[in-house]
């Protein structure tokens, strides 16, 4: 039998190891994978309104309660612009090289009805007069389910309306910031995990045969301790304990834009960090008013709750 020579043998072994690739532990802080940016091109307006030097394009022929609704204005004056609905006043925000847009975000109790108007107020430059302009708006049903379940017996306290109405308060001092950028950047939006969605959104809610609430976000389905990914890239606002949502991450994503992320297990991000799309800001669990290990991922615009599922299927500029 032929002898091998163990120091050839050695040397050739360390020469392999030179062109195999090498695999790096994942850790919070490892650069994450790259971002795909949204190929689609701008969508038609379905209506155009000019008025003065301002034109206003409309992207929507009716909105869905819960649903977003998108606007554009442009011309060579406009200097700024607010939306108002329902006695909510949201602003417009300017694209670099684009135009100013706009949200219109219907809350999930707003009547279905055909007699709905919203106005925009234009500021102009040169002192010239503010233009205004009123469009009809139809709102059209949300398609909402009925659910019940219920909720062990050490969690049954949670079922308390002075509970959710502070939580709401709470949740409410943190979305009516107007963050003037689009700190999401210029990629897509992506879901936190790669999961089966559950229960809906806007669901009416029946705990325990008694309590009634609804549901303002998208369950998906994860076991204790799977790997939570931030939607889009922004600034933590709220990194902590809350009674309802248990664990709770919520990012400011800017452009009234934020996300939260409930139930969680562990949080691995603090309050003021700012995170990248796809960073793990914690992981799934069960804590808060929750009967199983889950995610309970929402998503809101301009203070009001929206639908996260039809919100990414948008094109956002």
């Amino acid at each position: 039998m032929k002898r091998i020579n163990l120091t050839k043998l050695l040397v050739m072994l360390f020469m392999l190891t030179l062109f195999l690739p090498t695999r790096l532990p994942m850790t919070e802080a490892q650069t994450p994978p790259p971002v795909t940016t949204d190929p689609r091109p701008r969508p038609n307006p379905v209506q155009t309104v000019t008025s003065e030097d301002v034109k206003l394009e409309v992207f929507f022929n009716t909105i869905k309660q819960g649903r977003v609704g998108l606007l554009r204005l442009s011309g060579a004056s406009v200097t700024e612009a607010t939306l108002m609905f329902r006695e909510k006043e949201s602003p417009f925000f300017w694209i670099e090289d684009d135009a100013f847009y706009a949200f219109l975000a219907i809350d999930m109790d707003t009547p279905a009805r055909d007699t709905h108007e919203y106005t925009i107020t234009v500021q102009r430059a040169n002192a010239l007069p503010d233009v205004t302009i009123v469009m009809p708006l139809t709102v059209t049903l949300g398609g909402f389910v009925r659910q019940e379940f219920n909720l062990a017996a050490d969690r049954t306290y949670l079922m308390d309306n002075e509970l959710e109405r502070l939580e709401f308060a709470k949740l409410d001092g943190l979305l009516t910031v107007f963050t003037q950028e689009k700190l999401w950047g210029d990629a897509r939006f992506q879901y936190p995990i790669n999961s089966d969605i559950t229960s809906p959104f806007g669901a009416f809610r029946v705990l325990n045969g008694t309590f009634e609430t609804r549901h303002t976000g998208w369950d998906m389905r994860a076991a204790v301790g799977t790997p939570i990914g931030a939607m889009g890239a922004g600034k933590v606002v709220y990194a902590g304990l809350m009674d309802i949502r248990g664990n709770c991450v919520i990012i400011d994503h800017g452009y009234g834009v934020f996300s939260a992320y409930a139930h969680l297990s562990q949080i691995h991000v603090t309050t003021g960090q700012d995170v990248v799309i796809g960073q793990v800001i914690g992981v799934s669990g069960n804590t808060g008013r929750s009967n199983g290990p889950h995610l309970h991922w929402e998503v809101a615009v301009n203070d009001t709750w929206v639908d996260s599922v039809d919100f990414m299927a948008m094109w956002i500029p």
